[in-house]
């Protein structure tokens, strides 16, 4: 009987890792309580095939105590050479009624957000991500961002 139980854990555990082919990375990093405006999450990313394109993500785990529509993020990608390009991506979290969007059966829900299309690395590469949140009719952003608990950055290779 413990056998069978044991080859039975084996084949799950066999099955779910096999289900993501497209995966070559997938980190997360904590944003505590509140995610603060002068807090920037690094992502160092490793070396990967040259000559394969990818995909990437940013995946967002956010709760009910996330109170805004859209979620601003600026995200530089420092490049071997030195150079950094910097994006302002804007995506929305919820619907008009404030029902959260994405996956999650409880309060949590994780979203994964579209960063980048068909890149090819050609070295390492670091990752920077940080809230942009402004309220309507303010100039200086949200000091601390509520209901973000997790962001995350993921590559995909394309087939």
């Amino acid at each position: 009987m413990r056998l069978k139980n044991s080859i039975l854990v084996l084949l799950i555990a066999v099955v779910l890792c096999s289900c993501d082919k497209t995966r070559v990375f997938d980190e997360y990093k904590s944003v505590g309580s509140a995610w603060h405006k002068d807090s920037v999450l690094t992502f160092d990313l490793p070396q990967l095939d040259s000559t394969q394109r990818y995909n990437m993500f940013i995946n967002v785990r956010d709760n009910d105590n996330y109170k805004y529509n859209n979620l601003f993020l600026i995200v530089a990608l420092e490049l071997p050479n030195g150079f950094t390009k910097i994006d302002t991506l804007e995506y929305q979290m919820a619907e008009p009624d404030g029902t959260l969007l994405g996956n999650g059966f409880t309060d949590i829900k994780e979203s994964k957000l579209f960063y980048k299309e068909a890149v090819r690395f050609r070295s390492t590469y670091k990752v920077n991500i940080k809230q942009a949140v402004r309220e309507t009719g303010k100039i200086t952003g949200v000091q601390e961002l509520d209901g973000i608990t997790e962001v995350g950055l993921r590559i995909e290779k394309i087939e």
